[in-house]
C-alpha cells in the first residue's frame, strides 16, 4: 500500500483473508496510523493512534478500536487508489 506523504514510512503489515491492515508513522509529526482495508466488505477507514495508546493494539485490533465513530477517518489510501 501506498500512501500520498512521503513523510510516512509504513512500520508494519499484515494481510488476512481479503483484509489489509497497515501501520504508517509521520516522520514530520511523529505521529502514528493504522489503514484498514476490506476487501469483502469493500470498506476502508484509518485509525489514528491517540497518545496513551499503543499502537501495536492498535494496528491487531483495529476494529476494537474503529468501534467509536469519531475515531474512523476516510482513508487517503483508497483515494490514492
Amino acid at each position: 500500500m501506498n500512501t500520498p506523504s512521503n513523510t510516512f514510512r509504513e512500520l508494519d503489515h499484515r494481510r488476512i483473508d481479503g483484509l489489509d491492515v497497515t501501520m504508517f508513522w509521520d516522520s514530520a509529526t511523529d505521529q502514528v496510523k493504522v489503514a484498514v482495508n476490506d476487501a469483502k466488505r469493500g470498506e476502508a477507514f484509518e485509525i489514528h493512534v491517540l497518545p496513551g495508546e499503543r499502537a501495536v493494539d492498535v494496528f491487531h485490533h483495529p476494529f476494537a478500536y474503529a468501534a467509536s465513530a469519531d475515531r474512523k477517518r476516510p482513508p487517503a489510501l483508497a483515494e490514492a487508489a
